[in-house]
């Protein structure tokens, strides 16, 4: 009998008779023998494999309930939840199969990778290590705790365990990848490079992500040598749709345009949440709000400490209207206990710290606190977390601020712009419904100190001459746009290009490109990093930032002209080549956007050769400050106010997310 069962198994005409068999057994209530058992998870396997998911768990689980000690079939059933996106599940089938069989290391390693997904990285180390201790060659285990580790942000043992991983298999493309982010991560662009070319040549199932990579490191460090081929590669992959594994952010910089950067975005969100966004939704039908009527806001983001993000939301949030919305801050990132985090956690009515949660577990305590409207602050800038949006935990959702762009992802309904960095036609290309402010999509903290000014000798600057500045990182910059920057040097005797110093070679780098272009490097001048009121306090010494293209300055635009200097742009055509143009517009200098690369080459050169018109301009943004909707806290706040409201009335009503502009007054109803 035990034979010929075992015959019928691997007999695939004999299923659908195996398969009665099992149901006689059932209807009788039989407890089946081990190899039943066995036979049973057997044909679920050969069952999975043909697609027939729904079947094969039904015999995994009936396996089990005749042999529900038997390691192998736990380990069975994890494979299939996991393969169907049901992580929580699937790990917990692999941890009860490690308990099971001490000995089997996959269970352990394969429980490590679920839990990581999970964003459950304590649980997961434990499980990887008891898996390394098991089987010290199995690289899976090995690769999944240097991520573990990664994630964590002890980026020192997650190199170490890369580094082994490629020590006992140096041929797998995959370790080389893992040990570049990881060096990445902790500041060592130049280390990081061999690592992301290694990979590349020795061959990734989805070599997007890699590449992205490998040209915003190279952009950091300005080495163009090449970069031109590899921008090249990198979009084609994209047109193609060749890779779900392009950071979006990264996409960002190639200037590829909006339809481009919407196609990376979709790709990249559902490969990112593919576990996520099969789970069922947590928030999504709820249209009631609390008792007292007031709407409950939550903004989501990583970055509530000394970051660009903090220092543009400090005073909004500290201005809301306790009347019509409370507001929770929800954190995932680091506190490093500064002046900031204190801040932000004294302003928010609600601060909430779920960065030891899972995301699951993150969702669930957002969705219990009764979260109306949750906004998400990070997008796809490094660190986000997207699954916690992605399992749905408000019964709206939005993006705002922290990424320039769609998202690309259906659980996002809104996107909060502007009409100048997307206008309504430019729908088409965004997965959100677009949400016009009235004036401008940037807050902006008007407490920020303006320390004194130094003295350009101070600086490093010379004491007369035109000084051009540009406190965008090295990444923003392409060899097109520095060309310009070095005809115009040529063009203006004694002035200096003023730079944020980054990384040593990228200044390096760039004095020789200089050098290249018949420009004496020493017209090159790097401002170290100093504190931000310190920072604001050095603009004063400049006469005209010049932005870049196709990454505009954000934050970065609005520090120089909250100092009064300032700014010459290019309006592009997505999001992040539109930002500067719409600060502009709202701090009153709208003719200092121009619309080619052109143009902004001729303007910069009528205004380094008129003083008195820069004069004029510092002394209109002076004058303004006060006044301008760049800088108007409170106007700002009952607009967006306004814009919460007006999604949520859309909501509660039973419709679709819509497009809509909030009416530029004050008092206007939702």
């Amino acid at each position: 009998m035990d034979a010929h069962r075992r015959t019928l198994v691997r007999d695939p005409e004999n299923a659908a008779a195996l398969a009665g068999l099992f149901r006689a057994l059932d209807a009788l209530g039989c407890k089946g023998t081990p190899e039943e058992a066995v036979a049973r998870s057997n044909r679920a396997e050969g069952l999975r494999r043909a697609g027939r998911l729904e079947e094969a768990e039904a015999e995994h689980r009936a396996a089990l309930r005749w042999l529900p000690r038997f390691g192998g079939i736990h380990f069975n059933l994890g494979v299939l939840l996991h393969g169907c996106g049901r992580l929580a599940e699937a790990a917990a089938c692999y941890v009860e199969a490690a308990r099971l069989m001490p000995s089997f290391a996959a269970a352990n390693a394969n429980a490590g990778a679920v839990l990581k997904d999970l964003g459950r990285l304590a649980e997961a180390e434990r499980a990887l290590r008891a898996a390394v201790r098991t089987d010290p060659a199995l690289l899976a285990a090995r690769l999944n705790l240097g991520a573990v580790l990664r994630d964590g942000g002890r980026l020192r043992e997650a190199t170490a365990a890369f580094r082994t991983a490629i020590a006992l298999a140096p041929g797998v493309a995959e370790s080389h990848a893992n040990l570049a982010l990881a060096l990445k991560e902790s500041g060592d662009a130049p280390g990081s490079i061999p690592a992301f070319e290694r990979a590349l040549v020795l061959g990734l199932p989805d070599a997007g992500g890699v590449l992205a990579q490998l040209v915003q490191q190279r952009r950091h460090l300005a080495r163009w040598d090449g970069l031109a081929e590899r921008s090249a590669a990198l979009r084609d992959l994209v047109r193609r749709g060749a890779s779900q594994q392009v950071q979006p952010w990264i996409f960002l910089s190639e200037g590829a345009g909006p339809a481009q950067e919407r196609a990376c975005a979709e790709r990249y969100s559902a490969w990112r949440t593919r576990s996520a966004s099969r789970a069922p939704a947590l928030q999504e039908g709820r249209r009631t709000l609390a008792a007292d009527g007031r709407l409950r806001v939550g903004y989501l983001s990583a970055d509530y400490h000394e970051h660009a993000t903090a220092v543009l939301i400090a005073e909004l949030i500290e201005r809301h209207d306790r009347g019509r919305v409370h507001v929770t801050g929800i954190s995932y990132g680091p506190d490093d206990g500064g002046p900031m985090r204190r801040r932000l956690a004294a302003g928010f009515d609600r601060f909430m710290d779920v960065a030891a949660l899972s995301h699951a577990d993150a969702a669930r305590r957002i969705a219990a606190d009764g979260i109306d409207v949750l906004v998400d602050l990070k997008g796809h800038t490094q660190g986000a977390r997207l699954e916690i949006m992605a399992l749905r935990p408000a019964p709206v959702q939005a993006q705002w601020l922290g990424y320039p762009g769609t998202m690309g992802a259906p659980f996002i309904d809104y996107v909060i712009a502007d009409p100048v960095v997307a206008p309504f036609d430019q729908q088409p290309h965004y997965c959100e419904r677009i949400v016009h402010l009235p004036r401008v999509y940037q807050p902006n903290d008007r407490r920020r100190a303006i320390a004194d000014r130094p003295t350009r000798a101070d600086c490093g600057l010379p004491a007369d001459g035109f000084v051009a500045a540009c406190f965008n990182t090295a990444y923003k910059i392409t060899p097109d746009l520095f060309a310009v920057w070095m005809r115009l040097l040529h063009a203006i005797p004694g002035s200096v290009l003023w730079l944020l110093e980054s990384h040593p070679e990228a200044a390096a780098n760039l004095r020789r490109e200089a050098a290249a272009r018949g420009v004496d490097p020493a017209r090159l001048v790097f401002a170290p990093k100093a504190p931000l009121p310190e920072h604001l306090g050095r603009h004063g010494l400049a006469d005209l930032f010049l932005d870049t293209l196709p990454y505009n300055a954000h934050t970065t635009a609005s520090d120089a002209l909250w100092a009064g200097l300032p700014l010459l742009t290019v309006r592009g055509e997505g999001f992040a080549a539109r930002v500067a143009a719409s600060l502009l517009d709202a701090a009153g200098l709208p003719e200092l956007v121009c619309g080619s690369l052109a143009e902004y080459e001729a303007a910069a050169l009528r205004l380094a050769r008129s003083p008195d018109k820069v004069a004029a301009l510092k002394a209109r943004l002076a004058a303004g400050r006060s006044s301008s909707a760049l800088f108007d806290t409170d106007r700002f706040a009952r607009a967006l106010e306004r814009a919460f409201e007006t999604m949520w009335t859309i909501h509660a009503s039973g419709q679709p997310p819509r497009g809509f502009a909030v009416p530029d007054e004050l008092d206007s109803a939702p």
